[in-house]
C-alpha cells in the first residue's frame, strides 16, 4: 500500500490530486485558477509573503499557539477563495461573502477551531488522522485542515459552493482532500469515525450523527445557539465514558440547515 504524503503540503506548488467523491470524476490536472491572465495577475498583487506573516502576527497575537496551525494559516493563500473585488481584504481578519448568502470565516476563527481539534488527546505526532468537514464553502478550511490532517471528508450542501470549493482547489491537488455534496447534518458514515469534526454553520443542537461518527478521543468543534439570540462555540470530546461538553467563546455563523440546493 503506497503510503499518503506527509503534510504540511505547500500549496503554492501543487503536486497532487483532489478527489471528488460525490461527482465520481477522475482528478483533472492541474490549471489557471482564473479564466484570464489579467485577472491572474490582480490576484497576484493581492497576495505577498508580507501580507501572510502579518495575518499569522495578528493570530498568534490573538492566542493562537500552536505552530502547526500557525504555518498553515501562512501557507494557504486566502486570497484565491474569494471574489477579485473583496481580495484585498482577504488577510485582514474579517469574514467574507462567497455567494449564495454564505461567507467564508475570519481566520481567527478558522486558526481557533482548527487548535482546539489539534488538543484532543488523540492526536499523536502533532497531526490529526481523519476529519470531517461540515461546510465546504469555498474550501479555504479544507486547504487549512488539509496542512494539518492525514485525510479530510469535507461535505457541503449548496451545489453551487460545492462546484466553487472544487475549482478553488483543484490547482492545489490535495490528493487528502475529498469533497462531497450532500446534507452535512447527516454527517458521512462511511469515512468514520473520525479524530475531529468540524462545522461551519450552527443550530439549536449538535446533530446525533456527529456525536456518533466521532472517535474515543477525538474532538468535535461547532457554533451552537446559546437559547437567548446567540451562538457561542461548543467543544465535544469523545471519552471512553462518554461525551463531555464544553461551551467556549461567542461566534457568529450562518445557520445549520438540511437537505441540499
Amino acid at each position: 500500500m503506497t503510503s499518503r504524503p506527509r503534510f504540511p503540503a505547500r500549496l503554492g506548488a501543487p503536486q497532487l490530486a483532489i478527489k471528488d467523491i460525490a461527482g465520481g470524476r477522475p482528478a483533472a490536472p492541474a490549471t489557471a485558477l482564473f479564466g484570464s491572465r489579467k485577472e491572474a495577475d490582480v490576484r497576484a498583487a493581492q497576495d505577498s509573503p508580507a501580507m501572510r506573516a502579518r495575518l499569522v502576527q495578528i493570530l498568534a497575537e490573538q492566542g493562537v499557539r500552536s505552530a502547526a496551525v500557525l504555518e498553515a494559516m501562512g501557507t494557504v493563500e486566502r486570497h484565491r477563495f474569494v471574489d477579485s473585488a473583496l481580495g484585498a481584504q482577504a488577510y485582514e481578519d474579517t469574514s467574507l461573502p462567497i455567494g449564495l448568502g454564505q461567507t467564508i470565516s475570519k481566520p481567527g476563527v478558522v486558526a481557533r477551531m482548527v487548535e482546539l481539534l489539534l488538543g484532543a488527546e488523540g492526536v499523536q505526532d502533532g497531526r490529526l488522522g481523519r476529519v470531517l468537514e461540515i461546510g465546504t464553502g469555498c474550501g479555504y478550511q479544507a486547504a487549512v485542515l488539509a496542512c494539518v490532517a492525514r485525510e479530510v471528508y469535507s461535505i457541503e450542501r449548496l451545489r453551487g459552493l460545492h462546484e466553487k470549493a472544487r475549482e478553488n482547489l483543484r490547482p492545489f491537488r490535495l490528493a487528502n482532500v475529498h469533497l462531497l455534496f450532500g446534507d452535512g447534518m447527516a454527517g458521512y458514515a462511511k469515512g468514520a469515525p473520525y479524530a475531529g469534526i468540524i462545522a461551519a454553520a450552527g443550530g439549536e443542537a449538535l446533530p446525533d450523527a456527529w456525536t456518533a461518527q466521532l472517535a474515543v478521543g477525538g474532538r468535535l468543534v461547532a457554533p451552537m445557539a446559546t437559547g437567548d439570540g446567540r451562538q457561542a462555540l461548543v467543544m465535544v470530546e469523545r471519552q471512553r465514558q462518554g461525551f463531555k461538553h464544553s461551551i467556549l467563546e461567542d461566534v457568529r455563523f450562518v445557520p445549520l440547515k438540511s437537505g441540499i440546493a
